[in-house]
C-alpha cells in the first residue's frame, strides 16, 4: 500500500487545484513551503507555522549533513521529531549548495568532492551517499542529486544534463525507503530541447513527482516563464510538479498559470529580516523615515498577528533598535502573505476565475525592478551556503 497519493481536483486552463497526501498529512496545492534550512524557519517556531497554515516545510541536506549530522538527526527520531514539526517535510539533495561553491568543489561523473564552508573539511557527495543522508533525515519528500548549471550556457547544460540523468538513475536504485517519495529534477537551462529531453528521460524512470530546477538563477523572468511553458506540458499530468527555489509572488502566480503545483523559497523570511514587507501592492521597506509615526498596520485588512497587533511605527522602531522581535514579526507577516496568496490562488482555480485573478494581481502588485534584483541577489548569496 502506498503512503502517498496525488489527485487533481480541478483545472482552470493549465492551473491545477490538487492535493498530495503524505505520511504526515495532506498538502493542498498549489502550495508554498517555508524554508527551514537548518531544521528551523528562522525566528519562528513550528507552532507559528501551524497557526500560519503552512502545509509543507523544506530543509537542506547539505547544511544538515554538515551540522548537526544526519546520523544524529536519525538517532533523535528523524527530522520531524528533531525539530518538533509533525506536518509534511521535504529535503533537497544539497546539490544546489554544493555546485554553488565553485572554488570549493571538484566535480566528476561519479559525484562531487567539496570543502565545508564551516571549517574547510573535505566531503564527498555521490548519488548513493545523498540517498543515505536523505533517508536518515526522513522527510516525506526527498530530491535526487542533480547538477544545477548556469542557465544560459548551452555547452555546460548539455554536459550537466547527462550527469544529472545518470545520477537520477543511481538515486532511484539506491533509494528504498517506502515512507519517503523520491522526486526527479528536470534540468536543461533555458533550452527547450534540453528541457524536453530531461522531462522525457526522467518520466521514463517513473518518479512519484518532479522538480523543475535551475531557474531564477540568472535568466530573465521572460526566459523563466518560456521555459515553464515548454516544460510543464512534458511532465505527467497525474504527478505533482515542483518549481524549486522560486518565491517572488508574481513568479508564483505565473508558474501556477503554467501548471506548477508547489514552491519553496527563502525570499519571504530573508527579506523580512532586512525590513522588507510584502503587500498586495509590492514591497514596503519598514526602515524608511516616513513610517516613524505611522499608526497603520503593515497592510490594512491583513489578518496576521503582526498587522492585528502592531503599527508600522513600532515595527520601524524595532528594526532601528535591532530588536530580534522585529525580525520575527516581519517574518510572520511575510509568510502570512505568501500562504494567503496560495489560498487565494486555490480559491480562484476552484471557482474557474484564475485568469481574472492573475490579471487583477498584476494590476495591483507593483513590485519594482529594484526589488526583483534585490531578491535575485539574495538568492545568489544563499546559494553560497553561508546563510539561510
Amino acid at each position: 500500500m502506498s503512503h502517498f497519493s496525488f489527485a487533481v481536483h480541478k483545472t482552470d486552463g493549465n492551473a491545477r487545484l490538487s492535493q498530495y497526501d503524505t505520511p504526515h498529512g495532506p498538502i493542498p496545492m498549489p502550495a508554498f513551503a517555508p524554508v527551514g534550512t537548518l531544521a528551523n524557519v528562522k525566528t519562528l517556531e513550528p507552532r507559528d507555522l501551524t497557526e500560519l497554515g503552512a502545509s509543507l516545510v523544506l530543509s537542506n541536506t547539505y547544511h544538515l549533513y554538515l551540522r548537526p549530522g544526519h546520523e544524529l538527526v536519525e538517532r533523535m527520531g528523524g527530522l520531524h521529531s528533531f525539530m518538533g514539526w509533525d506536518g509534511p517535510m521535504l529535503t533537497d539533495s544539497g546539490g544546489y549548495q554544493v555546485f554553488s561553491l565553485s572554488q570549493r568543489r571538484a566535480l566528476d561523473d561519479d559525484g562531487v568532492t567539496f570543502r565545508s564552508h564551516i571549517d574547510g573539511s573535505t566531503h564527498r557527495f555521490t548519488p548513493e551517499r545523498v540517498m543515505e543522508i536523505e533517508q536518515a533525515l526522513g522527510a516525506d519528500i526527498a530530491m535526487v542529486l542533480d547538477e544545477c548549471a548556469e542557465p544560459l550556457d548551452r555547452a555546460y547544460n548539455e554536459a550537466a544534463l547527462l550527469r544529472t540523468h545518470r545520477w537520477a538513475e543511481r538515486c532511484r536504485v539506491a533509494h528504498n525507503r517506502a515512507d519517503q517519495a523520491l522526486f526527479g529534477i528536470v534540468q536543461g537551462g533555458i533550452f527547450p530541447d534540453l528541457r524536453l529531453q530531461s522531462a522525457e528521460f526522467l518520466t521514463a524512470l517513473d518518479f512519484p513527482g518532479y522538480g523543475v530546477g535551475g531557474l531564477a538563477v540568472g535568466e530573465t523572468k521572460e526566459q523563466m516563464y518560456a521555459t515553464l511553458d515548454e516544460t510543464c506540458p512534458a511532465l505527467p499530468a497525474d504527478k505533482p510538479r515542483y518549481l524549486m527555489g522560486v518565491g517572488a509572488p508574481e513568479d508564483i502566480v505565473e508558474a501556477v498559470y503554467r501548471g506548477i503545483d508547489f514552491f519553496d523559497c527563502v525570499l519571504p523570511t530573508r527579506i523580512a529580516r532586512n525590513g522588507a514587507l510584502l503587500t498586495g501592492r509590492g514591497r514596503l521597506n519598514i526602515r524608511n523615515e516616513r513610517f516613524a509615526e505611522d499608526p497603520l498596520p503593515i497592510e490594512e485588512g491583513c489578518a496576521c498577528y503582526t498587522c492585528l497587533t502592531f503599527s508600522r511605527a513600532y515595527l520601524r522602531h524595532l528594526f532601528k533598535a535591532k530588536e530580534i522581535t522585529g525580525l520575527r514579526l516581519a517574518s510572520i507577516h511575510n509568510l502570512h502573505f505568501m500562504l494567503r496568496l496560495m489560498e487565494d490562488i486555490r480559491a480562484a482555480i476552484a471557482s474557474g476565475s484564475y485568469a481574472d485573478f492573475r490579471a487583477e494581481f498584476h494590476a495591483r502588485h507593483t513590485m519594482t525592478d529594484q526589488t526583483v534584483r534585490h531578491a535575485q541577489r539574495q538568492k545568489r548569496a544563499a546559494s553560497s551556503g553561508w546563510r539561510a
